[in-house]
């Protein structure tokens, strides 16, 4: 084979090569100027998997939903760095990890062969366990503070679910408030946190340019 030749053929596998790869990374959603790509959604969908111990689902209705929750990723992300909230350092997971491996796969066979069947590492795991935590610290920082809960929320609450609760699974047992006051106090903040992110999600959603590339989905 002469030099010519062997330049040519070089040049068509590398040609190949990059034309393989726009295939399968390709765009899925672009969010303001960063972009989320095929193969980003497709780890995301096989670490979400194998965290919540059920089969990874690549079908367009769930990528469309693993799309949807990057681009909050994303959202969040920004707003972390543009208002430089605290954020936990990468070893502030290791104990969260050290507990769910133990837990799920107590050997180093078993992580391994689960680690292959979904095709991801340790450190994706990782990754994903401090994300996990970064925006639970987020809705920490951000909307827990602002949340106000009344004694009549608590009461509330109390009636319509906590005592109808308990006095179903102590039949005849007396069912007090104060029991519970903390325990409802901590939900009810949590989850009217939790609707303060919603609304800011959408409101931010509403002011960034995002663009789904919906042939990706078909």
């Amino acid at each position: 084979m002469t030099r010519a030749t062997t330049i040519r053929v070089l040049l068509a596998l590398m040609a190949a090569s990059w034309g393989h790869a726009e295939i399968i990374d390709r765009i899925a959603v672009s969010v303001g100027n960063g972009v989320i790509t095929t193969s980003g959604i497709d780890r995301e969908i096989r670490v979400t998997a194998l965290l919540n111990d059920v089969p990874a689902d690549f079908s367009a209705a769930s990528r469309r939903a693993t799309a949807d929750r990057m681009v909050e990723q994303k959202l969040v992300r920004r707003e972390l760095e543009i208002s430089r909230y605290p954020v936990p350092e990468a070893s502030a997971v290791e104990s969260e990890y050290a507990a769910f491996r133990k837990a799920r796969y107590p050997t180093d066979a078993s992580l391994e062969s689960a680690l292959k069947e979904y095709g991801i590492t340790e450190e994706e795991i990782k990754d994903e366990l401090l994300w996990q935590l970064t925006l639970l610290r987020f809705i920490e920082v951000r909307f827990r503070p602002a949340v106000q809960v009344s004694d009549e929320d608590i009461r509330a609450y109390f009636d319509s679910s906590v005592k109808p609760a308990a006095e179903a699974a102590h039949p005849g047992e007396p069912v007090s408030l104060d029991d519970y006051r903390a325990q409802i106090q901590d939900t009810l903040t949590g989850k009217r946190a939790d609707q303060e992110l919603d609304a800011w999600l959408k409101q931010t959603r509403q002011r960034t340019e995002i663009v789904y590339h919906e042939e990706v989905f078909q």
